[in-house]
């Protein structure tokens, strides 16, 4: 496989939203709040806000705003309405403070030797700036959602990452944990490579092994990088 340059899915591919959001969930509103069901809840209104923007029912709006905006029904149906302003906006932070997979570092410095690298997310320019300086993620560059004002599988947003980068879309490949961003991705000609991540959702929901039609399918970031030589 000639690639030159891989782009990355980030909530879950890269970073572990869950137990990112439930920590924070447990600093800020206390150790009696089910932080677990909570971040659950919110991961689960992510979809329907953004393909609320895809219908033209909203304007564009970034990441942040939509996190912020389901945050409120969030608190609403668990109880929690008496929360201040103040702590809603901090916790929305949370999406800016996630922690990488164990494998993830040591991966990318390995893959950015050879390799350009760059997320391919539907988080804001700021979010994923913040949260690439927190964690040390070694970005060439952010590209996304936010760049071409689309949300995935919108795609605009998998055919700016071989323009942008002034490659043939066959030398960009795909990176992520999730198989309907790799099926968007293909669609639109670029690489693609599956990796499992069966804590994704806390072992309540389990992850196909593998995706059949993607080019590589591994356990690790380390995985690809042997698997591309790097």
């Amino acid at each position: 496989m000639e690639v030159r340059a891989l782009v990355f899915d980030v909530f879950g591919t890269v970073v572990d939203w869950r137990g990112g959001v439930a920590r924070e969930v447990r600093r800020l509103l206390g150790p009696s709040v089910d932080a677990a069901a909570l971040a659950d809840d919110w991961r689960g209104r992510y979809a329907p806000s953004m393909e609320r923007v895809r219908s033209g029912d909203l304007p564009w709006t970034p990441l942040d705003a939509l996190h912020r905006a389901s945050l409120d029904d969030v608190l609403a149906d668990a109880g929690l309405a008496s929360v201040p302003p103040g702590v809603r906006d901090e916790l929305t932070l949370a999406w800016h403070r996630l922690d990488p997979w164990p494998d993830v570092l040591p991966g990318l410095t390995r893959l950015a030797r050879s390799h350009v690298l760059a997320p391919l997310s539907n988080g804001n320019v700021a979010l994923i700036v913040e949260m690439a300086r927190r964690a040390g993620l070694p970005w060439d560059c952010v590209l996304g959602a936010e760049i071409v004002q689309h949300y995935k599988p919108d795609p605009e947003v998998y055919d700016a990452a071989p323009r942008l980068l002034a490659l043939p879309a066959s030398e960009v490949l795909m990176v992520a944990a999730h198989v309907e961003d790799l099926v968007a991705a293909r669609a639109r000609g670029l690489r693609t490579a599956y990796v499992h991540r069966p804590d994704e959702h806390g072992g309540r929901r389990v992850p196909p092994r593998t995706d059949p039609d993607a080019d590589l399918s591994v356990r690790s970031f380390e995985e690809l990088a042997d698997r591309l030589g790097a």
